[in-house]
């Protein structure tokens, strides 16, 4: 369904590719100040359960090393900084330099302090030496890449033997009705109030972003593959939701 606003070829022209990585980059530097609010809004607040529920199959442990792969505003890097506690050592990292701004900035008003490490990279060549972190989070992230492969393979090489990742992103779910009231809500509740904001294209992005992400079970075909062990895809808020956790 178009945008009420737009005509069909206007829309199309719109949206941002998911496979070009130069156009969703720019996507997340531009959504930086409206991202919280809006993810807030969308979710009924619930954002951070999912967040808090993937740090904790991450794994962390005070004094843990840990990574945030594509940190945008940084809630699963903080929510880890509080587990890995003065010992441990975080890092955020997100390819947005906006994003990164604004995770500094919030982390600095919520704690009065910066305990995580806001580094700019890409999720595709992590700047790290192998086996740095014993656990590793991403939110919203793995949808977003060139190359889900390659990015699972360099989850895997940072990881310590041992150590544990969680991925959390939108999930197409496999009962037909829910997945019909998802694509319902992006487009009739989410992509027009995020025009409001002057963010259409951003928003409408989402959909097609979903179609071309592998669904769970595939997911956890991709983690065994790269050499993860007992990959788990779970299911959450109706299967609108995932988080795939694997273990090295």
């Amino acid at each position: 369904m178009a945008h009420p606003f737009v005509t069909n070829a206007d829309a199309r022209s719109r949206i941002v590719s998911p496979s070009d990585p130069k156009e969703v980059k720019a996507l997340f530097n531009s959504i930086a100040p409206q991202y919280d609010q809006l993810n807030s809004w969308f979710s009924f607040g619930q954002h951070l359960i999912w967040k808090q529920m993937a740090v904790n199959w991450s794994g962390p442990f005070p004094g843990a090393t840990c990574l945030d792969l594509c940190c945008g505003s940084g809630d699963l890097a903080r929510m880890l900084a509080k587990v890995a506690g003065d010992k441990g050592t975080v890092i955020g990292l997100d390819f947005a330099e906006e994003q990164l701004k604004r995770a500094e900035k919030i982390a600095y008003l919520k704690t009065g302090d910066n305990r995580v490490q806001w580094i700019q990279g890409d999720a595709l060549a992590i700047p790290f030496d192998a086996g740095t972190f014993d656990s590793v989070t991403m939110g919203y992230g793995l949808r977003n890449v060139a190359d889900i492969d390659k990015s699972l393979a360099e989850i895997w090489r940072v990881l310590k033997p041992g150590g544990n990742v969680a991925i959390l992103d939108f999930h197409r779910p496999s009962n037909e009705r829910i997945r019909n009231f998802q694509t319902w809500c992006l487009e009739n509740v989410v992509v027009p109030v995020a025009d409001r904001f002057g963010l259409y294209e951003e928003y409408a992005y989402i959909l097609p972003s979903i179609e071309r992400f592998p669904e769970g079970p595939r997911q956890v075909e991709l983690a065994k593959a790269t050499g993860f062990v007992h990959p788990v895809h779970y299911a959450i808020a109706g299967g609108i939701m995932g988080i795939l956790v694997a273990h090295k």
